[in-house]
């Protein structure tokens, strides 16, 4: 039986990760992380219990009693639309000195599915508890699942520095085309999307007839996501970063990147990290090659299994964005 968790050890440090939330019994779970566990996890969701973990509860009225008045360095947010190497540049800047990368804590996807009002009461303290880093000066970097970006403006504070990562929607059909998860994650998630999208981009709530339909459909939803986070939240530094144009120049990329969140990363750092493993490993399962090189490749090979379907499916999205705004600045920013 593990010791009880005194709620004053939650507001020191990152330490105790605070993992999930269970709106039923309105309890916190937290899991004991070392630095060296945040580097290895490339998620924090249920999936970080492929091993044995030391987990405490508290009740949430205590967790936010505690952090009532919490003032230290507010997180660096990363939003995306999914598979554009959101993973990669999380560990990327977890490699910067003085930087805790926390990767898709389930917390934020368990905010994200309560009612709008208890959502945006509970945010400010889910926000505090994703902002505890290190040692004194550290910052966390937080990304978090692509569906969160419904409630990013809930999570990053007034003035806060936040990432938008994504790609264009021929890019994104591409690389989902391309792999056999990603297809049935797609079908798994259309549902879901449609809702979500419904008064954002209503056009597309029925449109899809094909794979690359529904792909163009699941971009439309994630990149309106964004731009709706957009306009809710003018005070905000937002950098959009084109993960396409990151790869073109990935040390470049990354030292604007790191500049944007206010921390100094030297050419030379910069060189080192993204010509090192980061760079040639499937982010998500590091024991897996993937590179740039192979994803163009199976996207090229998408082109050629699915061209006819991908351009019908990019002709429905330029008629949709004759309806919506949104999906005009969308289609507009690569």
């Amino acid at each position: 039986m593990p010791e009880p968790l005194d709620p004053k050890e939650i507001t020191r440090d990152a330490h105790w990760l605070a993992q999930a939330y269970d709106h039923s019994q309105q309890l916190v779970r937290f899991v004991g992380m070392t630095p060296e566990d945040y580097q290895a996890a490339a998620f924090l969701d249920d999936r970080m219990f492929d091993r044995q973990r030391d987990v405490r509860v508290l009740p949430w009225p205590g967790v936010a009693e505690a952090m009532e008045g919490w003032s230290g360095e507010p997180a660096r947010w990363i939003f995306h639309i999914g598979h554009v190497g959101s993973t990669m540049v999380a560990r990327m800047l977890g490699e910067v000195g003085g930087v805790l990368s926390v990767r898709e804590p389930r917390i934020l996807r368990d905010l994200t599915v309560l009612p709008p009002d208890q959502a945006g009461a509970m945010a400010p303290t889910v926000s505090a508890l994703c902002s505890r880093a290190g040692g004194p000066g550290e910052v966390a970097v937080v990304k978090a699942t692509s569906f969160v970006s419904e409630i990013a403006p809930l999570l990053s504070a007034p003035g806060g520095r936040v990432i938008f990562m994504h790609v264009g929607a021929a890019s994104y059909i591409e690389t989902i085309l391309a792999g056999e998860n990603s297809v049935k994650e797609l079908h798994a998630l259309h549902d879901y999307r449609s809702k979500r999208m419904a008064q954002r981009v209503p056009a597309l709530a029925d449109a899809a007839t094909t794979d690359a339909h529904l792909a163009a459909a699941a971009w439309a939803c994630e990149m309106t996501s964004l731009e709706a986070a957009v306009d809710a939240m003018p005070d905000r530094r937002i950098l959009w970063l084109d993960f396409d144009r990151f790869l073109g120049s990935a040390s470049a990329r990354l030292i604007e990147t790191a500049s944007h969140c206010g921390f100094n990363l030297s050419p030379a750092d910069a060189d080192a990290i993204t010509s090192g493993p980061l760079m040639k490993r499937y982010s998500k399962a590091l024991e897996f090659e993937y590179g740039p090189n192979l994803r163009r490749e199976l996207q090229e090979e998408s082109r050629r299994m699915h061209g006819p379907a991908i351009q019908s499916a990019l002709i429905m999205l330029a008629n949709a964005a004759s309806q919506s705004l949104q999906l005009q600045r969308a289609l507009s920013r690569s």
